[in-house]
């Protein structure tokens, strides 16, 4: 079962597709999401333009999954899913966020993606707490993995106290 986690740039990444910690409206914003939207190019936003015309006209909702281009990244498309808000959640939080991450791998797998990265999704601006976040993205990720070993998955994190964060997290899990 391919797990990576690494430290780095996630519009760096060369893979089939990368995950966006996107908002509900799908027309960016800051952390990663903007990050993505900048590097990728205007594609990205009229993907999600029409995305919002056609299939969420009020917003992706919290834990869906969708895919668009990936305008000029270095990978084949963009998979954007809405993290949970912590604290406007109540008792779904932790639901709410692994399906954010196992919807985004279903959304690979329809694609028929090998290779899948994802940033660390609701724990900025979010305020998810991280090393909740990461168990869940952890086990999430290793349970659909079981019955999917073809997708190879890495964690990717802006700082290696992040990274740390995370490894310390999962570790007997």
């Amino acid at each position: 079962m391919p797990i990576h986690i690494e430290t780095g740039d996630i519009t760096q990444e060369n893979a089939c597709a990368i995950v966006n910690a996107a908002n509900s409206s799908l027309m960016g914003g800051g952390g990663v999401d903007g990050a993505i939207h900048r590097a990728g190019g205007p594609e990205i936003l009229e993907a999600c333009k029409a995305i919002r015309q056609t299939q969420y006209p009020d917003g992706l909702p919290t834990g869906e999954a969708v895919a668009t281009t990936a305008g000029k990244l270095p990978v084949k498309y963009v998979i954007h899913t809405v993290g949970p808000v912590w604290g406007r959640c109540g008792d779904r939080c932790e639901v709410l966020l692994a399906n954010a991450y196992r919807n985004s791998l279903r959304t690979a797998e329809s694609l028929e993606c090998d290779s899948v990265v994802f940033p660390a999704i609701s724990t900025g601006v979010y305020g998810f707490p991280k090393e909740r976040a990461a168990k869940i993205a952890f086990e999430t990720t290793r349970n659909f993995l079981a019955s999917h070993p073809e997708i190879e998955v890495t964690f990717i994190f802006h700082s290696d106290r992040d990274s740390d964060i995370f490894k310390q997290a999962i570790k007997g899990l």
